[in-house]
């Protein structure tokens, strides 16, 4: 079983920046890709960026040049830098990981920490 605790959301203007964090936990063996994806109320869940096990990162074009995703392996942590928020933003974000266990590999979310970018 692996859990992903995510913490960081809240309430910012819009400029504001916010730093979300998602740490992992269980019994997994390794974790490859990490990331974070945001649902905004009536729409469907969306990529917001990812990163591979060696930093390789990947953004969709709204985040890109405001958002950088890091990670730190030995903390099974992954982190996402917010700046210059605008209220499109305004999302649940939900961290997500493929961990490897004894049995299989497969994908895990967290609960989700809501960011409200006011205008």
């Amino acid at each position: 079983q692996v859990q992903l605790v995510e913490s960081g959301g809240g309430l910012v203007q819009t400029g504001g920046s916010l730093r979300l964090s998602c740490a992992a936990s269980g019994r997994f063996l390794s974790i490859s890709a990490m990331g974070w994806h945001r649902q905004a109320p009536g729409k469907q869940r969306e990529l917001v960026a990812t990163i591979t096990s060696g930093g390789s990162t990947n953004y969709t074009d709204s985040a890109k040049g405001r958002f950088t995703i890091s990670r730190d392996n030995a903390k099974n942590t992954v982190y996402l830098q917010m700046n210059s928020l605008k209220p499109e933003d305004t999302a649940v974000y939900y961290c997500a990981a493929a961990a490897r266990t004894t049995f299989s590999t497969s994908d895990y979310w967290g609960q989700g920490t809501q960011v409200t970018v006011s205008s």
